[in-house]
């Protein structure tokens, strides 16, 4: 039986208007748009949404204007099941909007209007502490203000919570001590670069610019790379993960799916009760025997990977690892 960690995303939320064109302009040039949508966005909201989406327990903090789009985005949340309970509404100040550039080959460029976004300020987050010391999983980005998202780092590894930044937009730096507090960071290729000064994309080169970072405390650095996939770095090496070759249509928001998607299979394999049956009794049957020996080999592998463990015999639970009054 698994129990999922409770995910909170502290981030943006913005309504898009995406404007689909042949060809981004060039500087002075004015061009006639093919498409155009209006849709519910931010990278915090994208991702609360697509953690809501995937059968996460998510909660989201984010400030919004008293306007219909505010009430647009929160309503959406809801509707993937995201608790929008402490989400503040703001009085006399717009909605956060981005203008998001599509062209023909599923390339994007974006103009974020923070809005009410920049009132996701650190008194709020204090207010809403108790959301921290409840959750498992802390996954934030870089629109809100940037002392609010150093808050929320040191707030959350301090509560010994597992703590995602997706460095988006990039900042110039960010101190050590947030280093020190991530467990995962999370760029992209051109993220990684402004952070770094990292001058090329080949892989072995980009593990190499990660030990800084790595020495600074941060425990893993995931490089999303587009089509060529992801990198991971961490102390003991890196790997190259390869994704299947598809047609991009648009990619506005892959990054945010990705984040959310780690997210929610870090909330996973929380809690494993292994049953105990037999009480160390051999089964004379073979094959009933190597079904036996199968199960306690996939027990002991789940058991590594949980925050908590229960043995139950005779229906009669025991800790064996980690705190029951945690599941």
């Amino acid at each position: 039986m698994f129990s999922l960690k409770k995910i909170l995303v502290v981030g943006s939320a913005n309504v898009d208007f995406v404007i689909g064109v042949r060809q981004a302009p060039e500087l002075g040039e004015t061009i006639l748009c093919r498409s155009f949508r209006k849709t519910c966005g931010g990278k915090g909201a994208n991702q609360a949404y697509a953690c809501g989406h995937l059968g996460g327990d998510t909660a989201f903090l984010n400030a919004v204007g008293d306007d219909p789009l505010g009430g647009e985005l929160v309503r959406n949340l809801q509707q993937a099941n995201v608790d929008t309970r402490a989400i503040r509404t703001v009085d006399g100040v717009s909605t956060g909007m981005a203008v998001v550039c599509v062209d023909e080959k599923g390339n994007n460029s974006i103009i974020v209007i923070p809005g009410a976004n920049n009132l996701c300020d650190v008194d709020y987050l204090r207010r809403n502490r108790a959301r921290f010391e409840e959750s498992d999983i802390v996954l934030l980005q870089m629109e809100i203000p940037f002392e609010s998202v150093c808050y929320a780092v040191e707030l959350a590894s301090g509560l010994h919570k597992t703590v995602i930044l997706n460095p988006a937009p990039a900042p110039d730096s960010l101190p050590d001590e947030v280093y020190a507090g991530l467990d995962y960071l999370t760029p992209n290729e051109s993220e990684f670069k402004h952070l770094t000064g990292c001058p090329t994309d080949e892989v072995e080169e980009l593990a190499v610019h990660c030990k800084p970072l790595l020495e600074k405390g941060t425990r893993n650095i995931i490089i999303t790379l587009g089509s060529r996939g992801a990198l991971h770095v961490n102390r003991e090496g890196h790997t190259l993960y390869r994704p299947p070759e598809v047609q991009a249509v648009d990619t506005t928001a892959a990054g945010d799916t990705f984040n959310a998607a780690l997210a929610r299979e870090l909330a996973e394999y929380d809690i494993v009760i292994a049953t105990e049956v037999g009480g160390g009794v051999v089964p004379m049957d073979a094959e009933e025997r190597a079904g036996r020996e199968a199960a306690g080999r996939l027990a002991c592998l789940l058991a590594a990977r949980a925050d908590c463990v229960v043995q139950m015999f005779c229906g009669i639970p025991t800790v064996l690892k980690g705190e029951l009054s945690q599941c």
